[in-house]
């Protein structure tokens, strides 16, 4: 990394656009983090006048294969959750795009800055709103790692979610620590947000266009059962602790 001042985009910049200058800035900074299974960077990207953007970068080159998941896959996943969260009018992923980097193709997303005094043990009863969004999204893309250091709480008190590489796959998959919810029913106002989703088939085929060059098609078929399932029901699914929590659940 350099020594110029980090900064976030601009606020008055839409996804679109974030999503934009993230595509198509240079990288002037690349430094590997110590911790999860695969190789992830945080990058500076050029802003200008002497101004940086930090994002996180996931090369598919440095994905540890996995037995239950396509190998090369994980950084197209991050995008596809991006896609699925911006079509249901979820913003809690933050923009995500695919380009080259210093190591390949990867995924880069627009770093969060955390408070680091607030985790999600302490949040998480506070703020059931928007932790119970995340749940439903989490069952509708099959998110099969939703460990506690996924969701951050920004200083602009706004809770992200983050890691979204083991998501999507045609099995069911679902591993969380929101364990609260199990059996109640999904509140009326997120039903109604995947049903105007169902039931509007220009949206969905929008949807499954962005999402076709990113899945398998066997994927994409599961992700609308998956819907149809969750407005059937309409109850946060039942977790098993042994096959649902992920570990380390932090």
């Amino acid at each position: 990394m350099t020594e110029e001042s980090s900064a976030p985009v601009d606020g008055a910049l839409t996804a679109e656009e974030a999503c934009t200058f993230l595509e198509q800035a240079e990288i002037v900074g690349c430094q590997g983090l110590p911790w999860g299974s695969n190789y992830t960077y945080a990058v500076a990207l050029d802003a200008g006048e002497r101004r940086q953007v930090l994002a996180i970068y996931k090369p598919r080159r440095g994905e540890i294969p996995l037995w239950d998941f396509p190998d090369g896959t994980l950084y197209r996943r991050e995008r596809a959750a991006y896609l699925a969260s911006r079509h249901l009018g979820w913003h809690f992923v933050p923009p995500t795009v695919i380009r080259e980097g210093p190591y390949g193709i990867g995924s880069v997303q627009l770093y969060v800055d955390p408070d680091p005094q607030v985790r999600f043990e302490h949040f998480r009863a506070e703020h059931a709103d928007q932790i119970q969004r995340i749940a439903v999204f989490d069952c509708f893309v099959n998110n099969a790692d939703r460990k506690a250091g996924h969701f951050l709480f920004s200083r602009e008190g706004q809770i992200w979610g983050i890691d979204h590489g083991l998501t999507f796959n045609s099995a069911p998959k679902l591993r969380t620590v929101v364990w609260e919810y199990c059996g109640e029913p999904i509140p009326d106002h997120l039903l109604a947000d995947l049903l105007a989703l169902r039931k509007d088939p220009a949206r969905l085929k929008a949807l499954c266009d962005e999402l076709e060059p990113l899945l398998h098609s066997k994927e994409l078929d599961a992700l609308c059962h998956r819907l149809d399932r969750i407005l059937n029901d309409s109850r946060f699914p039942s977790l098993d602790s042994r096959r649902n929590i992920p570990w380390p659940p932090f």
